[in-house]
């Protein structure tokens, strides 16, 4: 079955969508993407996958034709009755909406553009979960954690941890090949998940929920708190609650991270900070790439969205709802600005364009310390970003 995950409302998600569509975004332990994979895999359905999405980004996730496709939403987390629906009762030329929002669709790629289907009636309990902006990353990210956590660890059996750990709670699954030691897990408010050949270090104090994808590392003495998930190969150290590290990143030392959205291959220096509260406790506002102004997130708690290859130097303070684009170098004393455009380079003293021969010799060093190519894709990629994002470095 060819299954094509369809951008949606793609701006809401900048600057993590620059670089990829929204499918691949992380919430709770797996991609929106991995999540209706599982659930398709539950189901015995062989998949093949693709994306319709933005052209430039086309080349690294391309589109693959057939005469009739399943078109998913991602935005939408699946379960288990609004996956069987799908596959049991939607024929060809029908689909399912939330509203005006279409959800699933059986179809070909014209009818699909051209909204050539019939309307399906569903029952509207099985929509449990839909992102619809940004920020839902991590403030939804406890309930999804649970869906996840059920999901993997449904009928399956954790690996033993060792007599070194304190345990307080149940709900803690550790995959093969996770070393745990002396550190202090408390699945009481919410499920910790260990992932394949992650690791927490001695003296790490975790309250769940905890997301700790494969590969992924706690460093000494590392203090989670609230609803968190560190992307696969990602280490992370100090003080995280409520934040969501896409994959491939490094918080590797002491600060506090809150209520943040960390995209991959990037790294905070030592002693980053972020507020996540304003001093008077009012609403946070949060740059919109889709009005290009502040808008109200209707949020208290609030911190900072990082968009993938961005690097800050130690002590870096960033003010609470700071957006920071794609490949952007942030340094110096003081709060830089709450809204640093993609291919900055400075920060509270002024900026100035991070050149892409730079950006590429990083990237490369980046990722081939993880064993990952930056291809000639990736390059181009890159360099239609920077192209897209000039008008704010402006």
């Amino acid at each position: 079955m060819n299954v094509v995950f369809f951008d949606d409302n793609r701006t809401e998600f900048l600057p993590l969508t620059y670089t990829k569509p929204v499918a691949l975004l992380r919430i709770g332990i797996l991609t929106l993407q991995d999540k209706w994979v599982k659930y398709f895999e539950k189901n015995n359905v062989e998949l093949s996958i693709s994306y319709l999405t933005e052209e430039y980004l086309s080349k690294k996730y391309p589109f693959k034709d057939d005469k009739e496709s399943i078109y998913i939403n991602p935005r939408y987390c699946p379960n288990q009755f609004l996956v069987d629906f799908i596959l049991d009762n939607l024929n060809s030329n029908e689909a399912i909406f939330d509203n005006n929002i279409l959800i699933a669709s059986k179809c070909s790629r014209d009818e699909f553009e051209q909204a050539n289907f019939y309307i399906k009636d569903y029952n509207q309990s099985f929509i449990q979960l839909k992102i619809e902006k940004i920020t839902d990353l991590f403030s939804k990210n406890e309930e999804a954690i649970r869906a996840d956590f059920t999901l993997l660890t449904a009928g399956r059996k954790s690996q033993t941890l060792s007599s070194t750990n304190t345990i307080i709670g149940d709900d803690i699954f550790i995959e093969e090949g996770a070393k745990v030691e002396a550190a202090i897990l408390n699945s009481t408010t919410g499920p910790i998940y260990i992932g394949k050949d992650a690791e927490v270090m001695e003296g790490s104090v975790v309250r769940g929920p905890l997301a700790l994808c494969e590969h992924a590392t706690l460093k000494l003495a590392t203090k989670i708190y609230g609803a968190t998930t560190v992307g696969p190969h990602s280490k992370v150290g100090g003080e995280v609650t409520n934040s969501v590290i896409q994959g491939y990143s490094n918080k590797g030392h002491d600060g506090f991270l809150g209520n943040s959205i960390i995209g991959e291959w990037c790294n905070l220096g030592a002693d980053t900070n972020n507020s996540n509260l304003k001093n008077n406790y009012a609403e946070v506002k949060l740059w919109s790439y889709e009005t290009e102004r502040f808008k109200n997130t209707g949020l208290q708690f609030c911190g900072l969205v990082m968009g993938d290859h961005s690097k800050c130097g130690i002590n870096t303070m960033f003010n609470t709802g700071t957006v920071v684009g794609v490949s952007a170098n942030i340094f110096g004393s003081g709060f830089p600005r709450n809204f640093l455009p993609s291919f900055s380079w400075g920060g509270a003293s002024g900026t100035t364009t991070y050149s892409l021969n730079k950006v590429f010799e990083v990237a490369e060093k980046v990722m081939e310390r993880r064993g990952v190519e930056l291809t000639d894709i990736d390059k181009d990629l890159l360099t239609t970003v920077f192209e897209l994002t000039a008008k704010y470095r402006k």
